[in-house]
């Protein structure tokens, strides 16, 4: 294998497989990527629960390929200047020239690369991907991180068929939040279905489509999800399990509503929490006639308070908060206000996205 590619490219390449390849594997070749030149160069990159492959522009010379410790090519070609020459050797080596710069990196063979999962037979719909990217940002925030209850570890993606159109739900929670936000797709689905997507597959799907547009193309399989965003395609195993009944956990009835303006809130929100615990954040609301005072005490360092107003007209009630949560919720949401529904100071608050795209997070509530 031998080609020319500009540093541009393989740097932004290389750039877009680092959160792909796993860096502490007791596989080595999962550290790797594999760089495969015939007709045309493209990269593939996995750590076994996600795939990534995608096309690279390149002068081909020689055909050819070779799996390439991905780190350190990175690194190498972040620091170097102009065109770039790889060229694989004996013994799976391979030679990086750029410039009067040259290195030598150990590679593996391809046949040592794990297969990837080809979208066979499947489901099929079509999402913006602008629409995709907002409903990731909106509720993968409130998905677990380490969590002993495996799906909660992940995104649900619940598909509703319709007549000629699916509504897509997309659920996030930890235990102590939850967020969700529900869009029609004109793609209609034979049949309903719940998938678990990993927060890790979440989180990638998110940054690639920071950079895409248009329409994106979805294939849905028992164990696998395909996202094809232009020439890139990127694969994901689903977590296996039932995840929680998310609807039973949205309140419906409650009376007391706050509607706060966005940005005062989350600013008041980050100074009031400097003074709690670091383990609880604990902050308290306590909810009067046209405002709010924010409280956190902390009896081995001191406390905070501030006023902010508020539209509220009920009895006065003080309700705590881990004020992280609220946070990150409050940021997730788009418009300049956001509704509090709360019912008693023990009970799920519902925060509801007062620009109305459907965003909604409920937060358990602390005692304070």
């Amino acid at each position: 294998m031998k080609l020319r590619i500009e540093k541009e490219e393989l740097q932004k390449a290389l750039q877009n497989i680092q959160g792909v390849v796993d860096k502490k594997t007791t596989m080595p070749i999962l550290s790797h990527f594999m760089l495969k030149a015939d007709k045309a160069a493209f990269i593939m990159a996995t750590d076994l629960e996600i795939a990534l492959k995608g096309p690279i522009t390149a002068e081909i010379i020689e055909k050819g390929s070779l799996c390439i410790p991905a780190r350190k090519l990175f690194e190498i070609v972040k620091e170097v200047e102009g065109g770039i020459l790889l060229e694989s050797q004996e013994n799976n080596w391979l030679r990086i020239s750029a410039g009067k710069s040259t290195f030598k990196l150990m590679g593996l063979p391809e046949e040592e690369y794990p297969a990837l999962p080809e979208i066979g037979k499947t489901e099929e719909l079509n999402i913006d991907a602008g629409l995709l990217r907002n409903m990731i940002e909106k509720t993968v925030y409130a998905t677990g991180d380490s969590d002993t209850r495996y799906t909660l570890n992940g995104l649900l993606l619940h598909l509703i068929p319709a007549k000629k159109t699916t509504e897509l739900k997309l659920v996030g929670t930890d235990g102590h939040r939850l967020a969700i936000i529900s869009s029609k797709l004109a793609s209609p689905l034979s049949s309903e279905m719940k998938l678990i997507l990993p927060k890790k597959g979440a989180m990638e799907l998110k940054r690639i489509l920071e950079t895409s547009s248009g329409t994106i193309t979805v294939h849905l399989e028992k164990n696998h999800i395909f996202f094809t965003i232009g020439d890139i395609v990127l694969t994901s195993r689903l977590i296996e399990g039932n995840y929680p009944n998310y609807d039973q956990v949205i309140p419906k009835d409650n009376e007391k509503q706050v509607i706060i303006d966005k940005v005062t809130c989350l600013k008041a929100l980050r100074r009031t929490s400097i003074m709690s615990r670091e383990k609880t954040n604990a902050v308290r609301f306590d909810v009067e006639q046209g405002k709010i005072t924010l409280i956190s005490i902390n009896p081995d360092i001191g406390e905070a308070r501030e006023e902010i107003a508020a539209q509220y007209k009920g009895e006065s009630i003080s309700i705590g908060y881990n004020a992280r949560y609220l946070m990150d919720a409050i940021q997730a949401m788009d418009g300049e206000t956001i509704r509090f529904e709360i019912q008693e100071p023990l009970s799920p608050t519902l925060l509801v996205e007062a620009a109305g795209e459907g965003a909604m997070c409920v937060i358990m509530p602390m005692r304070v």
